[in-house]
This record gives C-alpha cells, structure tokens and sequence, in this order.
C-alpha cells in the first residue's frame, strides 16, 4: 500500500502494518522457540524492509506477550512491582526504578488494559507491502524523529474539533507501539499513541527517534486529509527540505 503522509515526511524508515492474522506468512523473520531478545529491534528491522511473525510460543520475553496482547497478564504480580520498581521481591531479581515503590506499580496496573486479542500470529511489516484487498492492518506504526512527529501531531487533530487525538503515556516499548494503541482502537473518538519512550526500549531504536502509532481506520482519515492541510503549505516545505531524502 502507498502511503501519501510517508512521501510527505520523507520518512527514513517505512510505516509498520502490525497485523492480527491466522495466516503464517512465508519469508518473515521469527525467534526460535525459547529464545530470548526483545520485540523493538523486529520492529526497526521491519521498518527497514524486513517482515517479522510473532505467536505465542516464540514471543521472546513476558512483557512482549502482554505487549502483543497474547496475554492479559504479567506472570508474578508482586514479582512484576518489584522489578519495575526497587528490586528484590519474589523474583529477587535487580529493580529498573521505573516506579518509586512496588505500591505504585500495583496501583498503576489496576489501570492495565485487561486485553487478550484474536489471531494466532502479530506481524510487523512494511506498509508499503500491505495489499489492502487482502490483509487490513489493526495498526501503523511511524518511527519518526521530531519534525516528523510534529506533522503526524497536527495532521491527527487536523480534521477533528478538538485538539487532543494524541497521548502519551508511561509503557513499554511494545505496549507503546501494539497494547494500549489497540486500547485506543476500541473507544471512540480513535486517538494516536506517541511512544518509545520506555528507557529500556530507546537503546534499541536511533536516538533521535520516537514511536506514533495509529489504528488502522485513524491512519486512512489523516491519509485522506494530507492534501489541502498544512503539509501543502509554505512552512511545512521549509521543513521538509531538511528531512532525509
């Protein structure tokens, strides 16, 4: 599929289907079964050109299953609130201090999206290799530095009334780019979620660049509002002539 908005960023890495399927497809990258790593580096690769497949038994770590909405839970809750925050706990494991206390952590988790979605497989892919006649993504994915981001910003609030159509929020990387914008899918108005902001996750993503994930029905509306909007206008071309060719 064609994306207009990725001419007009002049994007340095393709737009991301995150696709909902039963159907395996052939040739895309997937962990072995009991293979550790993490899920932000197959989605670079696949904003890179490269495909990448995803069920429940080659998910590499339990938070990218929650991520991927495989599974609706963390494992230990009180070994989960130890390690987002001071360590130790049942796990014993070294704390990330991404929360002051473990009583935080449980707080803020009573908050969690309770999801566990459809479809034996998630797979990341190039937009650009989506045919829409055949596959409908859930989600689109844009790693986009600042400039970018602003104009994805403005283009979101573009055709609305109001001015609050896209969040951010403390999360992992994958529940920033798959979890809770599949949550925003589900309530009206659709919103986008601004990500990558997860510490753990920024190593393995360009420094420069953040997440701006949309779901599926958002991204045609602002495909369909690209010509006549700002990014035809003289202050957004001063923009683009500093972008990456």
């Amino acid at each position: 599929m064609h994306s207009i908005i990725a001419d007009e960023l002049r994007l340095r890495l393709l737009p991301v289907a995150v696709i909902f399927t039963d159907q395996r497809p052939e040739g895309a990258l997937q962990f072995a079964e009991g293979e550790r790593g993490c899920l932000v580096p197959r989605l670079v690769q696949a904003a890179e050109g490269q495909a990448a497949v995803f069920d429940a038994q080659t998910v590499p770590c339990r938070g990218g299953l929650v991520g991927l909405e495989f599974t609706a839970t963390y494992g230990d809750p009180e070994a989960h609130a130890y390690f987002l925050s001071v360590g130790g706990g049942p796990s014993g494991r070294a704390g990330e201090g991404y929360k002051k206390t473990p009583e935080l952590v449980r707080e803020a988790m009573r908050g969690q999206p309770n999801i566990k979605a459809p479809g034996t497989y998630r797979i990341f892919k190039p937009l650009s290799q989506v045919d829409a006649d055949q596959e409908t993504p859930r989600l689109v994915v844009f790693l986009a530095n600042p400039d970018q981001i602003s104009a994805l910003t403005v283009l979101a609030n573009y055709g609305r009334p109001t001015n609050d159509n896209v969040i951010v929020r403390f999360v992992s990387g994958c529940g920033s780019f798959c979890l809770l914008p599949d949550q925003l899918n589900q309530q009206e108005p659709l919103r986008a979620l601004l990500g990558m902001t997860d510490i753990s996750a920024r190593p393995h993503v360009p420094a420069d660049i953040l997440s701006f994930t949309v779901p599926w029905p958002m991204f045609l509306e602002m495909e369909g509002n690209v010509r006549g909007s700002f990014l035809d206008r003289a202050d957004w071309q001063k923009i683009k002539t500093r972008l990456f060719n």
